[in-house]
């Protein structure tokens, strides 16, 4: 019996079952090992890098490539000064109940005249203590303006907002019954009139009077402030205080002295440590680094006496100090003070500049050393945390944008990983998402989700960030956004890079996979956008990932409508452009010219859409069907007719792989078994080249077709066999493999099996069997399938093996000897493989073989062969 296209003796008849020469046939419990074996397969899956992405000259709100016209987009360069903030957002609304505070500020009147004047009621004191604490606070803080703008005028306008819980209504009613009375008792224990109104610790204090004040007086400060909160208390504990349950809870008790406490220790701190620094921050005359060390120190004590936030009362002369010094033209200095300002939880006009100067200061790659030293990614990230989505939409766009910038330097992009930037951005993915394309919100949220995406593909660098998408359900999100945003090709585009760069690593190319509505989406995406290359070439690099490996995924996709049909229309597009440019090409005069390193935008998308088919083609029932879709075999040849393997290696390769998957499945209208000839005709070319890929691929695609007579007379009438021989002179295991495949399958014909005779075709056999065969043992197999058909009718081993026999003889021997063929030191996994290979591929054919050779042969040789 034969062993013809790769069959294998049966084990349980004494006639040979035939089989293709290449199958698919393997362990249903493949070993890690057995992937080595995958390069040999016939029905192979292709490999490609990933689209090139150019890096944008300069840091844009939206790059060169956006598809936004510039006056629906908000700007990327803006002009930002003091005036650009407002300082009323930075006060309290008037009239309006603030939430409750963890401390209490101190209570006090502001009013034009005393009879609108509210003020809490005093209790009856000891007169005589009061007048000596309220004469040496008058004579500590009796002080007059001195011009600037931390003035008496500003701090007056600043008090006269705090009047905090006394407007209460249940509290005013209390008041108003006894306000009479309040008022006078307040008129005989205050000595301020009315034209000299002060606020305990709120005066302005000249710089003489201040250092004397730090010198010295601080503790003698202190110690009047306790002393009158003792008077205070004394008085409050023997006086007749109003019985409303609300009263009680708002003035009386422990929590409520503490609260006075932490007001008093505040106005110390203000004085001490806040005001010098803001009298520091006054010299607009001094250098840059005198400043930025002041907002350091600033920034510092601030946190320090825990006013950061809006609980500070004081927080609008702060922060208009801050706001004047932003017309300063310096990013250091600005970088110090966005960071002062957005850790003080500005909101609506001034988080809008706050932000906006953030992005200023980023877009400029040179700070991107300074932004490293500062903290300022916290406070960007706590915006995006805090804010709300609809109400600071353009701020959070700015904020975004910024945190773009630096995700561009590979310092911040590690820092924002570890600050959980990945999480962040995926809980506002997840608000953006629920905007739906009617809300009002919809398209400026369009401007913020470009710089999100953008962001997340810089992040997806990073195998941290990586784990972390695949743990947080982006890939679910990321597809809610690319349904929703369809007609935005730059939102697309970026979400495209993400999958793009994700879908090449395993894990995340199977989360992808399990999400059923991406196939579908990525379809729509590219019919919508069949002629946008940088989107359609990354889609379907994608795809070529998730066929590489699964088999569920080749299945899905295929049985989406319409999905053939989108490949091959796009496969003519884009074959059209190649053809146009070459054509251009040559008109100038390129010919002579050396040719381009890469291929050219067109050939890459051509070349990734190829791929495409023949990962698709492993599929039993897919690649059957391709094998008799007539349009897609035509485009494929056409990619041989048209391109030589010299100027376009990749795809003239890869079109070969797919046309040699094809050729496995003989299926009823195989559009490749129709045209068998043809495809023979102009893969000579590819034969013939220097281009070894190229020729390992040619010589594939002869093992499939010459399966059939018409191509084994074609090989013998183009003498093929004989370069097939020489390519046994290769000392590479796939050529050998491969051009043994093509001999096997001619030996099936017994007028062409002496032709094994001709340019030593027989020795060379020999010779692989004991270069490679203890190492690979399908190959060992397969050279024995060959002589085996080559010896079918033999009556003597000498005529038709020669000098050779005894060699083979003694190799034979050898390699049926489990202990000596099959290497035990190896690891177990790959010891299995091997014997799984030795048992199944070589043994039966070689045990037939040797007898065959022994029976017919006179005598035992007695050469020795060196220990495998």
């Amino acid at each position: 019996a034969l062993l013809c296209r790769g069959m294998q003796p049966s084990k349980n008849k004494n006639t040979d079952k035939a089989e293709p020469f290449y199958r698919l046939s393997v362990p249903k419990q493949k070993t890690s090992s057995e992937i080595i074996n995958e390069a040999r397969n016939v029905l192979r899956t292709l490999r490609t890098r990933r689209p090139f992405t150019p890096t944008e000259d300069q840091r844009k709100l939206f790059g060169s490539g956006s598809t936004r016209a510039p006056q629906n987009r908000p700007p990327s360069v803006f002009s930002l000064h003091a005036s650009s903030f407002d300082l009323a957002e930075s006060r309290p609304v008037s009239g309006v109940r603030l939430s409750p505070l963890d401390h209490k500020p101190v209570l006090v009147t502001f009013a034009k005249d005393e009879d609108s004047s509210i003020s809490l009621p005093k209790p009856p004191a000891d007169a005589a203590e009061v007048r000596k604490v309220s004469s040496a606070r008058a004579r500590l803080f009796r002080r007059n303006s001195q011009g600037n703008f931390l003035s008496a005028k500003m701090v007056s306008s600043d008090q006269n907002e705090e009047k905090l819980d006394s407007e209460e209504p249940a509290m005013m009613s209390n008041l108003c019954r006894s306000n009479d009375n309040c008022l006078a008792e307040q008129r005989s224990y205050t000595p301020f009139n009315d034209e000299n109104r002060q606020l305990i610790c709120n005066e302005r204090i000249s710089r003489l009077e201040r250092e004397d004040f730090l010198k010295g007086t601080a503790g003698k400060f202190l110690f009047q402030l306790r002393g009158e909160s003792d008077q205070i208390k004394k008085a409050g504990r023997s006086s007749s205080w109003p019985r409303s349950t609300g009263w009680k809870r708002r003035v009386t008790g422990l929590e409520d002295e503490t609260r006075m406490n932490e007001s008093e220790e505040e106005e110390i701190f203000w004085h001490i440590k806040i005001l010098p620094i803001l009298h520091e921050l006054e010299k607009v005359e001094d250098n840059i680094e005198n400043l930025c060390l002041a907002c350091t120190k600033l920034y510092q004590a601030l946190n320090e006496g825990n006013m950061l936030g809006k609980r500070f009362k004081r927080r609008s002369v702060l922060l208009k100090t801050l706001y004047k010094l932003v017309d300063i033209d310096s990013d250091p200095l600005c970088l110090k003070l966005a960071k002062i300002i957005l850790a003080m939880k500005v909101d609506g006009k001034n988080l809008l500049s706050v932000c906006k100067l953030a992005f200023k200061i980023c877009r400029n790659e040179k700070n991107d050393y300074i932004i490293q030293n500062d903290r300022l990614l916290d406070c960007l990230l706590e915006v995006l945390r805090t804010e709300d989505l609809q109400k600071s939409n353009e701020a959070l766009l700015y904020c975004m944008g910024a945190i773009k910038f630096m995700s561009g330097n590979a310092v911040l992009l590690n820092e924002m990983v570890n600050k959980g930037a990945v999480e962040t951005l995926l809980q506002l993915m997840k608000q953006i998402n629920t905007i739906k394309e009617n809300d009002t919100y919809f398209s400026n949220l369009g401007h913020l989700l470009v710089q999100l995406t953008a962001t997340l593909r810089n992040l997806a660098d990073l195998p941290p960030a990586r784990r972390q998408l695949i743990c947080s359900g982006a890939v679910s999100e990321l597809c809610v956004a690319l349904e929703q945003r369809m007609n935005a090709k730059d939102v697309c585009t970026y979400i495209v890079r993400i999958f793009s760069k994700l879908s090449s690593y395993n894990d995340f190319c199977a989360a992808l996979a399990d999400c059923s509505r991406c196939y579908i989406l990525f379809l729509a995406l590219l019919n919508k956008h069949q002629k946008q290359q940088d989107l359609v070439i990354r889609i379907i690099f994608i795809l070529g990932n998730l066929t590489a490996k699964n088999n569920q995924a080749r299945e899905q996709f295929f049985k989406e409508k319409g999905s053939v049909n989108t490949l091959i229309s796009l496969f003519q597009t884009y074959r059209e452009l190649d053809l146009n440019a070459q054509k251009r090409y040559h008109e100038r005069g390129g010919e002579g010219k050396k040719r381009p390193k890469h291929p050219s935008e067109a050939e890459d998308v051509l070349i990734k859409l190829i791929r495409v088919l023949a990962n698709l083609s492993i599929h039993p029932s897919v690649g059957a069907a391709l094998a008799a879709a007539h349009r897609v075999v035509e485009l494929l040849v056409t990619v041989l007719e048209y391109k030589s393997v010299d100027d376009s290696e990749e795809l003239v390769i890869s079109a070969a792989t797919a046309i040699n998957n094809l050729s496995y499945y003989k299926v009823k209208s195989s559009a490749v078994q129709d045209k068998k000839l043809h495809i023979a005709e102009i893969l000579l070319k590819l034969l013939m080249s220097n281009n070894m890929d190229g020729v390992v691929e040619a010589v594939r695609v002869f093992g499939n077709l010459s399966q059939y007579h018409e191509i084994c007379d074609f090989i013998i009438q183009k003498k093929i066999y004989k370069f097939m021989i020489a390519l046994l002179d290769a000392k590479n295991e796939d050529v050998c493999f491969s051009a043994c495949g093509v001999l096997l399958n001619l030996t099936v014909d017994k007028n062409k099996r002496a032709l094994l005779m001709e340019e030593g075709g027989i020795g060379k056999l020999v010779d692989c069997l004991r270069d490679f065969g203890p190492a690979d043992w399908q190959l060992a197999g397969l050279i024995c399938k060959t002589l085996w058909n080559y010896s079918e009718n033999l009556t003597s081993a000498a005529s038709y093996f020669g000098e050779d026999t005894d060699t083979l003889l003694v190799l034979l021997t050898s390699l049926l000897d489990e202990e000596l063929a099959l290497d035990y030191s190896l690891n177990r996994d790959l010891r299995d493989y091997n014997k799984l290979y030795w048992e199944r591929e070589f043994k039966p054919v070689a045990e037939k073989l040797l007898d065959r050779i022994q029976s017919h042969h006179s005598f035992l040789p007695t050469v020795t062969i060196t220990p495998f």
